[in-house]
């Protein structure tokens, strides 16, 4: 098409009604897009991400921070076509001292106790300091109603982030990881009309004491009413949470006291609402199983919840509210999986899903529970066959154990023994690190993540359990990215009806990693396939697919994205070496603009894969990132050399 009868760039971001483009920061001027066809102008027809190559050592520096070198194609209707070159624009780094809104200064990602004073690491005498994550995680970024927060020239727009933990004292050697509560923050940014460019202008730190503070936040997802659904992964095992030196420091560091902590009230689904002043308000929802939350998405009908579940053993838990916009209460159900599993998607083949009811309960019940009962009031757990016909043999959290439900605990062990009540009630918990969810509205279809298929789901292996579905001939280290049919009018084992219509049918590989052997700058999963999926977030209005690695077997993480309609898997971010890809959160559309969210955390956590390229990037990589200490929290946008438009 010649450049007469082309659309201008202000067109195309004028078509773009139902998907604006990305914000183009500094680079971008004009009006906020309108209807579709605005003008006269063509219609949006599609757009694709087109990829990057993976940094080498060619270029070091590029390995040791956020590497952009991809770009946004946008085609009209007419055939005509813009591109977009991306880059990566942060808010802060982890140990910044940002504006608290008040004129003070905040420290982002800043650590507090149950009394909302600052915990200080004492690791180095004459430099105490507060400590601070390093590992910020999910994020969700939305608007509030009539909000007002001094200081917002433009609108202003939300995000919520949550910090997973901290992994070492500034000593660099007393590890911190699950001893210290999560943060979690709201961030008041400013949205330029003209451009889309968000700037922070206020951090909120989330007062979690009501809730008994947070372990270890990892995804999370925005509900479909505006929220921030956080997660706590990794739930203590209550029967030795007593003996467990991380819950204990956990514990002292939150109340002051090694014993303070309860176990029970950890392993939940904490629900974040922001205010129309930029401050933020927790709930914790007891009554969604106590598992390795990994992230809960709902989906459209606005009661069905489909859970990550990060962990070995782990399993496919769905919860479905008997309210709309409300998860204080509802049914949890647990998948058993039938014929057909693979991980193969050249198979081309779907293993059937049925559902086990294990419960149904209110939030308030099931922390009543938490508060009163200990572990042996619901259950006894024995770690060695004790020959009594009375226990049953599970396999959960990777270790084989018989237990003895106690009469009128089925509740009890639903909610917060889930995992070993799951196994018990016959549910397949086989999986390995299953990580994040995400859903495809259009296609009825979720999107979920196993970071590795390894020890739980290949047959043989101590932890897998024969006749469960989930048995691979050999271990995928390096993971799959699995897809679910979704729908309505199923039972459950019992034959009683499951009230959803967004209920998991079946599950099938779409896309898996590549082991392979070490290659020169020793990447030991194939660099232009997916490895070790971990966050996954769905654009409905671009049909893409976002996958976020936390790659032990990529000399760097990447972030993907995957057009569900053309297949094609474009490589569009890469995070610091050691560090890994996370806060994922596609956003198709806050004031005229689509947002991708992107997080990275523990940049220079040296492993294997790294021997070869450590001693060259250490350095680099704490000059960037505050001794290894400090992680980014941002979002994609357009490089700042992108003409403007109009």
């Amino acid at each position: 098409m010649s450049r007469a009868s082309a659309p201008t760039r202000r067109q195309t971001l004028q078509m773009l009604a139902g998907l604006p483009l990305l914000p183009l920061g500094a680079c971008a001027s004009g009006t906020e897009p309108r209807t579709a066809g605005a003008g006269g102008a063509a219609g949006f027809e599609s757009a694709r991400f087109t990829g990057m190559a993976a940094p080498t050592l060619a270029n070091p520096a590029a390995m040791a921070t956020t590497l952009v070198g991809s770009a946004l194609e946008v085609t009209s209707t007419d055939g005509s076509t813009q591109t977009f070159a991306l880059a990566y624009r942060p808010f802060f780094i982890t140990g910044d001292m940002v504006s608290d809104g008040k004129g003070g200064k905040i420290l982002a990602g800043g650590c507090y106790d149950i009394r909302n004073r600052p915990i200080v690491d004492r690791s180095v005498a004459g430099a105490e300091r507060q400590f601070f994550s390093d590992a910020p995680d999910g994020s969700s970024l939305l608007t509030v109603p009539d909000a007002k927060v001094d200081g917002v020239r433009g609108k202003p727009v939300f995000a919520v982030v949550q910090f997973e933990y901290t992994t070492a004292a500034q000593d660099g050697k007393t590890s911190m990881y699950g001893k210290l509560p999560s943060p979690i923050a709201v961030l008041t940014l400013d949205q330029d009309q003209a451009s889309g460019r968000l700037s922070l202008v206020k951090y909120h730190n989330v007062d979690t004491s009501g809730v008994h503070g947070l372990w270890i936040t990892c995804g999370a997802s925005l509900s479909p009413w505006g929220t921030h659904l956080s997660s706590e992964e990794y739930e203590p095992d209550a029967f030795s949470a007593a003996n467990n030196a991380e819950f204990r420091a956990y514990s002292l560091n939150l109340y002051g006291s090694a014993t303070a902590a309860n176990p029970y009230h950890y392993g939940h689904i904490p629900e974040v609402i922001v205010n129309a002043d930029g401050s933020g308000s927790i709930r914790k929802h007891y009554c969604l199983g106590r598992i390795s939350h990994e992230l809960v998405r709902v989906m459209p009908d606005l009661r069905t919840a489909l859970m990550g579940d990060d962990a070995t053993n782990s399993g496919y838990f769905v919860f479905v509210a008997d309210r709309e916009k409300d998860l204080s209460s509802g049914t949890l159900y647990a998948a058993r999986v039938g014929p057909g599993f693979s991980i193969d998607p050249a198979a081309g083949r779907a293993a059937p899903l049925t559902w086990i009811r294990l419960g149904a309960a209110s939030s308030a019940e099931i922390e009543q529970l938490a508060d009163t009962l200990e572990p042996t009031d619901i259950m006894d757990v024995q770690a060695r066959d004790p020959g009594d016909a009375r226990y049953t043999k599970i396999v959960a959290n990777g270790r084989t154990e018989w237990i003895k439900l106690h009469p009128g605990m089925d509740q009890a062990a639903a909610f917060l023994e889930t995992h070993r009540y799951a196994a018990y009630k016959g549910a397949s918990l086989g999986f390995t690190k299953m990580e994040g969810t995400t859903v495809n509205a259009r296609d009825k279809v979720a999107y979920s993540a196993l970071q590795n298929c390894d020890k739980s789901m290949v047959a043989g292996h101590a932890a897998n359990v024969p006749g469960n579905g989930i048995a691979i001939p050999r271990a995928l280290k390096a993971g799959a990215v699995m897809a679910l049919a979704l729908g309505g009018g199923q039972k459950d084992t019992t034959g009683a009806a499951i009230d959803s219509e967004w209920m998991p049918l079946n599950i099938r590989a779409l896309l898996a990693g590549e082991d392979i052997a070490a290659d020169a700058l020793g990447n030991t999963g194939n660099p232009d396939r997916v490895c070790n999926p971990d966050n996954l977030a769905f654009s409905e209005k671009l049909r893409t697919l976002f996958i976020g690695e936390d790659s032990s077997q990529h000399v760097n993480s990447f972030l993907w994205a995957y057009n569900v309609d053309t297949r094609q898997l474009s490589r569009i971010l890469s995070v610091p070496a050691g560090g890994e890809s996370t806060g994922l959160h596609a956003v198709d559309e806050i004031g005229g603009w689509t947002y991708i969210m992107s997080n990275f955390q523990h940049a220079g956590d040296w492993e294997g894969v790294h021997a070869g390229v450590k001693a060259r990037l250490d350095p680099l990589i704490r000059a960037n990132y505050r001794n290894k200490a400090g992680a980014a929290v941002g979002y994609l946008t357009a490089t700042a050399g992108q003409p403007r438009l109009g």
